[in-house]
Formats: C-alpha cells, sequence, structure tokens
C-alpha cells in the first residue's frame, strides 16, 4: 500500500478486523499519511518525510498475542489495545537514517478485543477509536511519548489535532 511515498505494510492476523472494521486496510492508510503530513507541517517529526520514504508495519491482531508481547517485552502479563516497537529507540538508528533513504519506523500491534471494549465501554464509534490508537501508535514509533506530564500533553495534544482533521471527536473528552 504506497500513498505519498511512504508504506503501511498491514497484516492482518486475526479474522475478526474484517468483520468488526471491514474498512480497515484504507482508513489505516488515510491516518498513518494525515499523522504523517500533519508533523511534517507543524515540523515536529524528526524525520523530515520530504527526505526520507517512510514505513510502519501495522499488525492487526488480538488479545491472546497483545497479551505475549506484552508479558514478553514489557513485563506486563495482560492484554492491552496498543504496542507500539520503535526502531527511532535503537543505538545504531541515528547511523540507520544517515545511509538510508527508506527507513522502517517499526512495528505496531492493535488487540480487536480490547479496542473493541475500550470503544463500547467509551461509547464511541470503532472506527474512531482504531484512529486514535493507531495515531498513538505512529507518534510513539516517531519519539512521542507520555511519561511525564509534559510529554503527555503535548503527545495528546498531538493527537487531538489529528483525530480534528480526520473529523473525529476529541478522544480525551468526557
Amino acid at each position: 500500500m504506497v500513498m505519498n511515498k511512504h508504506l503501511l505494510n498491514l497484516i492482518t492476523d486475526d479474522s475478526q478486523w474484517a468483520d468488526k472494521l471491514p474498512n480497515v486496510e484504507s482508513l489505516s492508510n488515510k491516518v498513518f499519511n494525515q499523522t504523517i503530513n500533519h508533523l511534517e507541517k507543524e515540523q515536529l517529526s524528526p524525520l523530515p518525510s520530504s527526505q526520507y520514504f517512510l514505513q510502519v508495519n501495522l499488525s492487526l491482531s488480538n488479545n491472546n498475542t497483545v497479551h505475549k508481547l506484552n508479558k514478553e517485552f514489557r513485563n506486563i502479563d495482560k492484554p492491552t489495545n496498543v504496542l507500539s516497537f520503535a526502531n527511532i529507540d535503537d543505538p545504531d538508528f541515528e547511523t540507520y537514517i544517515q545511509t538510508e533513504q527508506s527507513i522502517e519506523l517499526g512495528d505496531i500491534i492493535i488487540a480487536i478485543e480490547t479496542l473493541e471494549q475500550e470503544a463500547l465501554s467509551k461509547n464511541i464509534p470503532l472506527q474512531n477509536h482504531f484512529c486514535h490508537l493507531f495515531t498513538h501508535g505512529i507518534l510513539h514509533l516517531l519519539g512521542f511519548d507520555h511519561q511525564d506530564d509534559l510529554e503527555a500533553e503535548e503527545m495528546e495534544t498531538l493527537e487531538i489535532q489529528i483525530m480534528q482533521q480526520l473529523n473525529i471527536p476529541n478522544p480525551y473528552e468526557e
């Protein structure tokens, strides 16, 4: 799937995705490109998309897989909604981007059951919650985090702005 000279590698590991969110492929591309374009426009991306061909791997998975990964890599023995494995965290990343034009940002894995349960409990459309979580994951791949209040505020502000551009209400409003 190539759009705006970036590549989203979409892998569906669970058949529930096709039933619950049949437009997930086009939606994923839209979110991916909107997020990259917004960061570039605001000059917030650590990797200018005009200079690099950016790639992201998105795995549409389930609680079982996400639980295993969460336990193995984060030592948390339960599933979660989204996991991001950012290549920007690799100590050799700076060297890598100096020699490459095509940059693989990393992997994002989303669990359908947790996504659906959270959307139901928040009384929001599944599609909107997916867009938010995928945006959240992309931001992590680009080095954004929420370890302290200042980082969290910056990341949430970006998420809200990107959701607005996708015509999705603020995901942090009650």
